[in-house]
């Protein structure tokens, strides 16, 4: 059964095509993933399927009987609208039912002496027996409460940040419960738990998808199917990212290969051409007509050009950014407990958490654009930061596009004394000459996130602190980036969503897990999920042997044996003796230096001397309280 066709779709924008001849069919079932690099018409494509936008030739026709939705990648809402009234704003009957309910219970629970609410509750219920709506009322709090909606839903969506407001026009599609679900960049400012808890919703639903989407992890769990939009054109890939991969080479290979061969033999043709007479028969005619087909054929140019990110760092001394005891919070909401940790060259850490828990405040703080509330954060002389901010490149909108680059370097080195120009710098970031003089305001938004890109790497960074570095950029530029931070010398500092590009990069992770505590973990974000999952197993194995224990019949138990009272021979007791001495003088000695880190040193080597005889004593307490634990039990 289809639920969406499209007839020969075209679009252009002024001189420039950006498809045409376009035709696809979404059937029943089908969970499709459209990708294509920034710039080529992906968004202009979704705007015209859900009828947004009128194409220049074709149409398009969905189904009269399915319920659709369209999750756009910059939702907007009513500015008088509420939380909870921007998610019951439908014309569906059943949603209008379960918003009167929840209104009533409120009300209730005010004054739930009010005999009229009382009344009205019970003629709210009796409508939400007779439309069987139960089970949609549960599904509206478990979504609202997953996407971390619930403690808001009297605020004004003007309020909202970015995140709430996406997250919020993904509730109000998904609570709708559509047959068919078009969704541009989903994953956008949602955090991992989010992300994962949406793949898991989507895959337990009938629902039909057409997903726009970077986030190469979410692809592979949801989407069954890959359509490319190149070249004016789709191409359909039955399959998840590898297979794509695989079979896109493939088809690029038989492409240049048949560009090839139109060119030998359009040299033939031109050759019989020049040696033929004015007067030309049929037969000569349908030949020439051949000829500039295989002419055209010959002439294409495919646009296969990359991202060149190729930039030199400046030298990192030893002394790279340390903080100690730091601590932060605002109001209740505390972002930081006590923490410390000492940064050393070349690290790659990432750092992951629910929305909210202050990763973003966090980093601005190690970047000393907030302070913290206590503690010192001490940067080496070396250290040159590159932020790429989660807001995105903040310029003008009728700036053009070479006077942003020009206002930061007319020239830039990038390595064996090469220079290059800024119209240089924008053509490797794939920015032609024409495009070079329009405005910012004509970028799509991946084009502003690599422009983004380029403003930060000009300035020769050797710590970057990325937050949100994938957030519209195409998958072939994520791949490049990510080839290029493999090979990057210095320091990186990233949040971000994409499982795929963290697990590709970093070797540790900062875990925000909430009241200011932030833990230190060696391993990627799969070795991470990989010890939650063991530790889970481990819990569930503990209870399974607590049931069985518990369900012994209690003849079953065995007794305890009687054991016959050990003594501590005297060299024991004389070693029980000295430990408790030992032990106490250890911890007298930890607190002076823990005492030192805090006041802090204007000598680095003796602030990193404190640090590893703290690590020391910690490891000789463990050995000395496990053996003065072993013989207290004699």
């Amino acid at each position: 059964m289809n639920y969406l066709r499209a007839e020969n779709l075209a679009k252009r924008f002024g001189e420039r095509v950006l498809f045409e001849g376009i035709n696809f069919t979404l059937v029943k079932g089908e969970r499709v993933a459209l990708i294509a690099k920034n710039g080529t018409g992906k968004t202009s494509l979704l705007n015209i399927l859900t009828q947004n936008d009128e194409p220049d030739a074709g149409a398009v026709i969905i189904d009269k009987n399915i319920k659709w939705a369209y999750l756009q990648q910059e939702p907007a809402f009513d500015d008088q609208d509420t939380v909870w009234q921007a998610v019951f704003n439908s014309d569906n009957e059943l949603l209008k039912v379960v918003a009167n309910y929840e209104l009533v219970l409120e009300d209730i629970e005010e004054t739930p002496d009010d005999l009229k609410l009382q009344s009205r509750l019970q003629e709210c219920m009796e409508q939400m027996d007779t439309l069987n709506a139960w089970d949609i009322e549960a599904r509206v709090h478990t979504i609202l409460t997953q996407l971390n909606l619930h403690h808001h839903l009297h605020q004004l969506t003007t309020s909202l940040s970015g995140g709430q407001k996406k997250r919020l026009a993904l509730a109000r599609v998904l609570i709708q419960s559509p047959d068919m679900l078009i969704m541009d960049e989903p994953t956008n400012h949602l955090d991992i738990q989010m992300i994962e808890w949406l793949e898991s919703y989507l895959k337990s639903q009938d629902v039909t998808l057409l997903v726009v989407t970077h986030d190469r992890y979410f692809l592979d769990n949801v989407c069954n199917e890959i359509i490319e939009l190149d070249l004016g054109q789709l191409f359909v890939y039955r399959g998840n990212y590898a297979y794509f991969l695989e079979k896109k080479e493939q088809r690029e290979a038989y492409q240049a290969k048949e560009v090839d061969q139109a060119r030998k033999l359009a040299r033939k043709e031109l050759e019989w051409m020049r040696r033929q007479p004015k007067a030309r028969t049929t037969k000569s005619k349908s030949r020439i007509d051949a000829y500039y087909e295989v002419k055209e054929k010959a002439a294409f140019r495919k646009d296969d050009s990359l991202v060149e990110i190729n930039m030199q760092m400046q030298r990192m001394g030893r002394k790279i950014l340390e903080v100690y005891n730091i601590n932060k919070s605002y109001g209740d909401v505390k972002i930081a407990d006590n923490f410390t940790y000492l940064f050393t060259p070349g690290e790659r850490i990432g750092v992951i958490g629910k929305n909210g828990v202050g990763k973003s405040s966090f980093m601005n703080m190690l970047l000393g654009l907030e302070k913290q509330d206590s503690g010192k954060i001490i940067k080496g002389e070396t250290v040159r930061f590159g932020y790429y901010g989660q807001q995105g490149l903040q310029i003008k909108e009728d700036k053009r596009v070479i006077e942003v680059i020009t206002d930061i370097a007319e020239y830039l080195e990038v390595g064996k004394g090469q220079k290059l120009t800024a119209s240089g710098m924008l053509k490797l970031f794939l920015f032609d000459p024409k495009q070079q003089h329009n405005y910012v305001s004509s970028l799509s938004g991946g084009e502003k996130r690599r422009l983004y890109l380029l403003t930060i790497l000009m300035q020769k960074p050797n710590f970057l602190v990325m937050d949100e570095p994938t957030n519209d950029l195409d998958i072939e530029t994520l791949n490049v980036l990510e080839e290029f931070l493999e090979n990057f010398e210095g320091c990186l500092l990233v949040v971000t969503h994409d499982r795929y590009f963290m697990d590709t990069l970093v070797d540790k992770l900062f875990v925000f897990e909430g009241d200011g505590k932030i833990r230190d973990f060696n391993g990627n974000y799969q070795d991470y999920l990989n010890e939650l999952e063991d530790a889970k197993q481990m819990n569930y194995a503990a209870k399974q042997a607590l049931n069985i224990k518990n369900q012994l019949p209690a003849k079953a138990k065995p007794e305890p044996a009687k054991k016959d009272k050990k003594k501590l021979t005297f060299n024991e007791q004389k070693e029980f003796e000295q430990l408790g001495k030992e032990i106490e003088s250890l911890n007298s000695k930890k607190t002076e230096l823990v005492n030192k880190l805090s006041a802090g040193s204007g000598n680095h080597e003796e602030l990193t001397n404190w640090s590893k005889e703290i690590e020391s004593i910690n490891q000789q307490l463990d050995e000395k309280e496990l053996r003065w634990l072993e013989l207290s039990e004699v």
